[in-house]
């Protein structure tokens, strides 16, 4: 039997924040397992197994954290 699984939009209710805020997360990759499905007509959708939300705890409000220096891969950001 497959794994249930969520979409974005039902994390969003589940979390009870914008649809927006859930797919900022999976983009930053802040829930492992998340994946896209393509639906056939050039369009994609997020997709989150069950096991990848159970000990998952959403980030606190607030501006996205900046990149700290080893994850920059060498690249310097800023004026030049």
């Amino acid at each position: 039997m497959a794994e249930k699984t969520y979409t974005a939009r039902q994390l969003a209710e589940r979390y009870k924040v914008a649809g927006s805020t859930v797919r900022g997360w999976l983009l930053r990759r802040l829930i492992p397992g998340a994946y896209l499905q393509e639906t056939g007509l050039g369009n994609s959708y997020w997709l989150v197994p069950e096991s990848a939300i159970k000990d998952f705890v959403p980030p606190k409000p607030g501006p996205v954290p900046k990149a700290k220096p080893e994850q920059l891969n060498g690249k310097k950001r800023g004026k030049k």
